[in-house]
């Protein structure tokens, strides 16, 4: 069996050995045994362990008139483990649901994190979010959005979010950056992304 990438016309040769499920619950945990050619012809046998928790929509809403940005704050025990003790700055995000598009899950995500709806919503395209350990494709919008909901946002407490929302001026957010204080990377690229659309 080959595995096939998409769009690739320098794909490498693959053989899968065998591909096992070692882990289940919100996201799948696999160990994978694979053939490949190197690039100077010889087959090297490749052990790999990876995860595959689905695909993802990351949104950054946007107010064009008041040239202002939500974002939101949580508590992530992934970064606190890894030394990030504060709460983290981030856009608004989430797993896309079966059968559901990126823009409905980016639509989705807005209304529940940051009680905001979307205008406008433009696609920046896809990345892979961690390629060398995740399968996961992450949708980047910038969302065009007016007045919040009354009440709305703060994410779901049977999930665990517990989400401050805090709109702010573009430049604000900016100088977040400049001080390290976002560090969070799907953040930073939608940030970067909104400055070459709307601010070069």
């Amino acid at each position: 069996m080959s595995g096939r990438g998409e769009n690739n016309e320098d794909e490498p040769e693959i053989r899968i050995i065998k591909n096992d499920l070692v882990f289940k619950g919100w996201s799948r945990c696999y160990r994978a045994q694979y053939d490949q050619r190197r690039r100077d012809g010889e087959i090297q046998r490749v052990n790999w362990e990876y995860r595959d928790n689905g695909s993802a929509a990351a949104v950054l809403p946007y107010n064009p008139v008041e040239n202002t940005v939500v974002l939101i704050r949580q508590f992530r025990f992934p970064a606190y483990v890894a030394g990030h003790h504060g709460r983290l700055w981030e856009c608004c995000a989430g797993i896309i649901d079966t059968g559901e598009t990126p823009e409905n899950c980016a639509r989705r995500e807005i209304l529940e994190e940051a009680g905001y709806e979307a205008l406008r919503l433009i696609s920046h395209g896809h990345c892979f979010s961690s390629p060398g350990a995740l399968t996961e494709q992450l949708y980047l919008f910038i969302a065009e959005i007016g007045p919040a909901r009354p009440g709305a946002g703060g994410g779901l407490a049977h999930e665990g979010e517990d989400i401050e929302v805090v709109e702010m001026p573009f430049e604000a957010a900016m100088a977040l950056i400049g001080r390290g204080e976002i560090v969070d990377m799907k953040t930073l690229l939608l940030l970067h992304i909104l400055q070459g659309a709307y601010h070069s």
